[in-house]
C-alpha cells in the first residue's frame, strides 16, 4: 500500500509538463507570448506605417521620408540639415533671397502648391544654381515655419546670416558716392519689429542697419519673413559696442539722431538734408539707454494723438526714414 504523501508534495519520479487534469495548460498561458515587438515591425502603429511606407517609397527608386520628395532628379540626395541653418518662408522672402545669391542649400515646395509668377522665378533660379527642390507636405511646411509662420507653400534653407562691420559698412556707402542714412536699434529685441525697420530702411533710401551684439534681436527666420525679403538686400551691421560705435561715427561726420518721445526737438522741424545720418531707435518699454541719449548729437519726438501712448519701434523708424528721405527728395 502506497505511503500517503504530504500535501502539496511531488513525486520526482514524474515527468514534468502539463497533464491531463492538471494546471499546465494554465502554466503554459502563463508564459506569455515572448518580447514585445519594436514599434515599426507591428503593421497597426504608426511607426510600423511609416517604415512600410519608406519601403515602398525605397522600392520605387525613391530616397528618404515618403514626405519629402525631390522634384526633378529623382537620384539627387537631399542635403543634410544642418543646426545652424535659418528657414526662410514666404514667396517674397524666399524669392528676394534667391534673386540675392544668397547661398541656400535647398528649397522647400508644397505639393500641389499655386504656380504664380513668383514660384515659377524661384524653381527657375534654383534650378540653375544647382540648389536641390524638395517637394514636402503642407504640415511638414507648417513645422518648418514654425509657431504662426506663413510659408505661402515655399521655403528655403540658409546658412545664418553674415553680419557686416559698421565700419566697413559706412566707408562703402561713402565708397559709392552717397550721403549715408543709417538706422541703429537700442535694445530691440523683437526680431519682428527688426524685420520691419530693416524693410523699413530699403523702401526709404537707407543703406544699412547697427544692432548691439548683446540685448538685441537677430536676422533669424521671423526677421527674414517680416522683412519680405529685404534682409536680402539691406546689410546688417553687429556692433560690439553701440555708444563706442555711434561715437566713432560722430568723429567722421555722422550726425547721431535719437528718438524718443520726450525729445526736445521735434523731427519735423528737422532739416538733414545733406548730412550723413545714423536714427537711433529705443525700445518700446524702455526707450533709449541712458548712455546712447548722451552719445545722440539730437534727441527728437514724433508728434503724435493724445489718445496715444506711443509707436511701435517699427512704426517710428519708418516714420523718421520717411521724414529724412522726404527732405533729401529720395521719395
Amino acid at each position: 500500500m502506497p505511503k500517503p504523501g504530504r500535501p502539496g508534495a511531488r513525486n520526482p519520479g514524474k515527468k514534468k509538463g502539463p497533464l491531463k487534469g492538471t494546471g499546465g495548460h494554465s502554466r503554459k498561458a502563463l508564459e506569455g507570448r515572448g518580447p514585445t515587438p519594436k514599434a515599426e515591425d507591428r503593421a497597426w502603429h504608426p511607426a510600423g506605417k511609416r517604415k512600410a511606407a519608406e519601403e515602398r517609397y525605397a522600392a520605387a527608386g525613391g530616397k528618404g521620408r515618403p514626405g519629402v520628395r525631390a522634384v526633378g532628379n529623382p537620384n539627387r540626395k537631399s542635403p543634410k540639415a544642418a543646426d545652424d541653418t535659418e528657414t526662410v518662408t514666404g514667396r517674397n522672402s524666399v524669392l528676394e533671397a534667391l534673386r540675392a545669391k544668397i547661398p541656400a542649400t535647398a528649397m522647400y515646395i508644397a505639393q500641389r502648391v499655386e504656380m504664380d509668377d513668383r514660384v515659377k522665378e524661384m524653381l527657375s533660379i534654383a534650378t540653375n544654381r544647382g540648389i536641390p527642390v524638395l517637394e514636402v507636405t503642407r504640415p511638414e511646411l507648417d513645422r518648418m515655419a514654425g509657431f504662426d509662420g506663413v510659408h505661402q507653400g515655399v521655403a528655403l534653407k540658409v546658412p545664418p546670416y553674415a553680419y557686416a562691420h559698421p565700419q566697413d559698412l559706412l566707408e562703402k556707402i561713402i565708397d559709392r558716392g552717397e550721403v549715408p542714412l543709417l538706422v541703429a536699434l537700442d535694445g530691440v529685441t523683437d526680431p519682428r519689429n527688426l524685420g520691419a525697420i530693416i524693410r523699413s530702411t530699403g523702401a526709404f533710401g537707407g543703406q544699412g542697419l547697427i544692432i548691439p551684439q548683446r540685448r538685441s534681436a537677430s536676422v533669424n527666420s521671423a526677421a527674414w519673413k517680416t522683412s519680405a525679403g529685404a534682409a536680402a538686400r539691406i546689410p546688417v551691421a553687429l556692433a560690439a559696442n553701440l555708444t563706442a560705435t555711434l561715437k566713432e561715427f560722430k568723429k567722421q561726420g555722422v550726425f547721431v539722431l535719437g528718438l524718443d518721445g520726450d525729445g526736445d526737438v521735434s523731427l519735423p522741424a528737422l532739416e538733414l538734408a545733406d548730412r550723413p545720418v545714423v536714427i537711433v531707435v529705443g525700445s518700446e518699454g524702455k526707450g533709449l539707454s541712458r548712455l546712447v541719449t548722451e552719445t545722440c548729437d539730437q534727441v527728437v519726438s514724433i508728434p503724435i494723438s493724445a489718445a496715444t501712448e506711443s509707436l511701435n519701434a517699427g512704426i517710428a523708424a519708418s516714420v523718421a526714414l520717411y521724414q529724412v528721405s522726404t527732405l533729401r527728395g529720395t521719395v
